[in-house]
């Protein structure tokens, strides 16, 4: 008798261990989905490869007019929740059965992702990411005729003018030292001295004017707010666009302001970073308490800059200015609506 509850004992002990194992990979998970106790994400890995946008994008456009159109940003989040965030080249099969099976109708959306635990916090995560990218818009037909026709697709751009050159690389995260260490959030774009910038996305000026470590720096937040756009080290005595001030609104394809080496300064207007380039950044915000502090979310934005590259504003100088303006213009719904 004395042996059988000593082995009772000691399975109960064991079932003990086990259980509380599986509560904290539980937890552990939880917190890895940024789940927050406060009702709103509290952080975002953004770590969607360059092909798996291009291909989730493809199957957006390609389906849109069909019976059964297909959403990008739900296709990349059923991957990460099928993945956990992480995308390989194995994912873009993965991507391509769903795609088949979800044009023709042979499954939902809402069958594939049934028991897929994070699929409503990824949705939430790269919608806030993207959720603006993509839709119908009018373009002009022709530079400065003033007749616009509808189409669907990509209407974010690149934030460097189209036939400006640059160069970049994957620099999110490395250190920084000027005033005190800390991490780069950002995207840096090597170029020329007055090189046009772009706004990304249509929204409103949130934030101008002089940073000591920015240098001339523009804030611009996206309609829906959930993206904060940072555009920063704009050109001396000359960063904006004329007449650009806060509050102001900007369409998708505008140009913003001109690429500098301006901030490290305490004092306005001094160059001091070495290497002229632009410093862009994005910042997810789910609640306002997130805009500044210790509660921000920036994210890897260097796969969504190889994306938009597939999407650039074309300009011209206007004559006897500084000044460079896009050659053709768009209506943006949401720019109207706003």
């Amino acid at each position: 008798m004395k042996k059988i509850k000593s082995a009772i004992l000691i399975e109960v002990f064991c079932a003990c261990i086990i259980c509380g194992y599986l509560l904290s990979q539980y937890a552990s998970q939880a917190v890895s989905a940024g789940i927050s106790n406060q009702g709103y994400i509290k952080w975002v890995d953004f770590d969607v490869s360059y092909e798996a946008l291009c291909a989730a994008y493809q199957w957006d456009v390609d389906t849109h007019q069909s019976e059964h159109p297909i959403n990008w940003v739900d296709l990349l989040a059923y991957l990460a929740a099928k993945n956990g965030g992480n995308f390989g080249s194995g994912d873009l099969k993965v991507m391509a059965a769903a795609g088949e099976a979800l044009s023709t109708g042979e499954t939902t959306m809402e069958e594939l992702t049934k028991d897929l635990s994070y699929f409503s916090y990824y949705r939430e995560a790269y919608g806030a990411v993207l959720d603006g990218y993509v839709g119908e818009y009018e373009v002009e037909k022709e530079p400065g005729s003033g007749e616009f026709e509808k189409t669907y697709g990509l209407k974010a751009y690149l934030p460097v003018a189209k036939g400006f050159p640059y160069s970049d690389y994957d620099d999110f995260g490395v250190s920084r030292s000027y005033g005190y260490r800390r991490q780069h959030l950002g995207h840096d774009m090597m170029g020329q001295i007055g090189t046009p910038i772009i706004a990304v996305e249509s929204g409103y000026v949130e934030a101008i004017g002089w940073n000591q470590y920015g240098g001339w720096r523009l804030g611009i937040r996206s309609f829906d707010k959930k993206r904060y756009y940072y555009y920063a080290h704009l050109r001396q005595n000359y960063p904006y666009t004329e007449g650009l001030e806060e509050g102001s609104k900007v369409t998708a394809g505008d140009v913003i302001g001109y690429m500098g080496h301006t901030g490290y300064s305490a004092t306005e207007n001094v160059n001091n970073i070495d290497q002229v380039h632009l410093h862009f950044g994005i910042q997810l915000i789910f609640d306002e308490s997130q805009k500044e502090g210790n509660g921000e979310i920036w994210i890897n934005p260097y796969q969504l800059v190889r994306f938009l590259r597939n999407h650039q504003s074309e300009t011209v100088k206007i004559e006897g200015t500084k000044e460079w303006q896009r050659t053709r213009q768009i209506k943006d719904p949401v720019a109207s609506e706003s």
